[in-house]
């Protein structure tokens, strides 16, 4: 028995638009707030880091939470950033985590 694809549950539609609203709200007050403040100093250092911060935010938990590929090739990620730019290191980092996965098992 298929479940019927043209009935949908009005609280399921309302969750998934009231999630969408706060997405985008949340997008369009940064874009307002950094276009009417001057980004400088403190607040330009600090929103330099941020895709740092973000990347660390999601990797972390699964370099520790899993085998020894991934908890090798994050490692090999963070040796890569010392000296290279954040899009290199994390393309070394996939790279690692395949290979790793390849060899160990």
């Amino acid at each position: 028995m298929t479940p019927d694809l043209l009935h949908l549950d009005p609280l399921v539609v309302a969750a998934i638009a009231a999630m969408a609203f706060a997405t985008y709200a949340t997008r369009i007050s940064g874009y307002w707030l950094v276009r009417r403040t001057a980004v400088r100093g403190r607040l330009a250092g600090a929103l330099e880091a941020v895709p740092g911060a973000v990347l660390t935010a999601i990797i972390a938990p699964m370099a520790f939470a899993t085998g020894p590929a991934e908890s090798l090739a994050a490692a090999a990620t963070v040796l890569l950033a010392l000296r290279l730019p954040l899009i290199v290191s994390v393309a070394g980092g996939c790279l690692a985590v395949v290979a790793l996965r390849m060899l160990l098992g």
